[in-house]
């Protein structure tokens, strides 16, 4: 059989021909809360810009001034010849800002959670790994050559059985999102690190959604529970709160020295651009000096689920800024993605296998900067067009 024969999706070839496809939208603007897309004017309810830094002028202005001071790239893997002072400032910063002893930055988030498990997991450990976890868990679960066992969604009491099944002595490291990206709920760490002490096992948290958003001016899951000192790893990302692209891990010295010397996808990577590395520490700057900001996110969050609600739109409800509106069919789900767009609301279309079959779902996201004005006019049209029983 030819290696190119399996080059070919049905579903692709339905959805576009039904025009409900809806990937790959071409941006003309700034990411804003109101952006320009296509040619029209777009209510934009799919970005993962919770704070809204994306548009901030003094961020802007600090990735152009990194430009002209180290040019537009490093050429090279931090290992060798990519490290830049600046590297060193945001990593600094950043673990004080968390509470941990050292930060390691990579040039983006999916590469972070590569670097971290597939060092720090060897063929005779474990992995247990929440069902719902992002893409780059999983993909770095087996780069790691770990054994990894899956638990069912914050499930705690297959979570233990799981551990059950796992000699005492073996190396385990349990891993969760904070927040799940498709939902919007809280991993229980509480529970979580609970069962890791009584198990001998490690805990890494996936804060991609939770950093900038939960806890004390914006500092994350483990924060939010008062458990920082219990979470062995915490991961983040640049491309959400921080207006840039890349991520983070926090840990321990110890920690951090093994696995900057050991992981591959980390030694033989580019470091992060002058630019993303400025433009995540002046975001740092703006947060820390506006501590209040996920606050006002938040309100934001609250603000449009009640609308939502009082439209009578069944929607997930959840304490973060992603606020899922079921809509389960899957052809049902594009179809309402796309008449949105065409009524000017942005909002991402989730269908398997991003979401169970069956239980698919509009994902919209709300920024700190979104006005009452804008979030009213988006909700008056998601509630008008989700009136309709759509046919496909």
């Amino acid at each position: 059989m030819d290696l190119f024969n399996k080059c070919h999706f049905a579903l692709l070839d339905e959805i576009r021909e039904k025009n409900i496809y809806p990937y790959f939208h071409v941006l003309q603007s700034r990411q804003a809360p109101v952006v320009q897309m296509e040619g029209k004017r777009m209510i934009m309810l799919g970005s993962n810009n919770y704070l809204g830094y994306t548009e901030n002028e003094e961020i802007i202005e600090a990735a152009k001034q990194a430009i002209d001071k180290y040019g537009t790239g490093v050429s090279g893997s931090r290992f060798l010849n990519g490290t830049l002072d600046i590297h060193l400032q945001l990593e600094e910063e950043l673990a004080k800002f968390m509470g941990y002893e050292a930060a390691m930055t990579c040039s983006t988030g999916f590469q972070t959670n590569l670097a971290i498990i597939s060092a720090i997991c060897g063929k005779d450990d474990y992995i247990l790994n929440d069902k719902e976890n992002h893409a780059s868990i999983y993909d770095a679960c087996k780069l790691s050559l770990a054994k990894m066992l899956r638990f069912r969604h914050s499930d705690m009491a297959d979570l233990e059985a799981k551990l059950q099944s796992i000699p005492l002595d073996a190396g385990k490291l349990i891993v969760t999102d904070g927040v799940f990206s498709m939902r919007g709920d809280i991993c229980k760490l509480p529970e979580i690190v609970a069962l890791a002490e009584k198990y001998n096992a490690r805990v890494m948290v996936d804060d991609a959604h939770g950093f900038g958003v939960l806890g004390e001016g914006g500092r994350g899951t483990a924060n939010y529970f008062g458990l920082t000192d219990k979470v062995d790893i915490t991961m983040l990302t640049f491309s959400k709160s921080l207006a840039s692209i890349g991520g983070c891990m926090l840990a321990s010295k110890k920690v951090y020295d093994y696995i900057q010397h050991v992981s591959r996808p980390y030694i033989f990577s580019a470091s992060l651009t002058p630019a993303a590395t400025m433009s995540a520490l002046t975001a740092l700057h703006c947060l820390e000096k506006d501590p209040e900001r996920p606050k006002r996110l938040m309100d934001n969050a609250r603000y449009f689920q009640q609308g939502l609600k009082q439209k009578k739109v069944n929607i997930i409800e959840a304490p973060t800024p992603i606020v899922p509106i079921f809509t389960y069919d899957t052809m049902k789900t594009l179809a309402y993605g796309k008449k949105l767009f065409d009524e000017g609301v942005y909002v991402n279309p989730v269908i398997a296998p991003a979401c169970v079959e069956g239980e698919c779902l509009l994902r919209t996201t709300l920024m700190a900067s979104h006005t009452k004005p804008i979030l009213d006019e988006a909700i008056e049209i998601i509630a008008r067009v989700l009136k309709d029983d759509i046919q496909v």
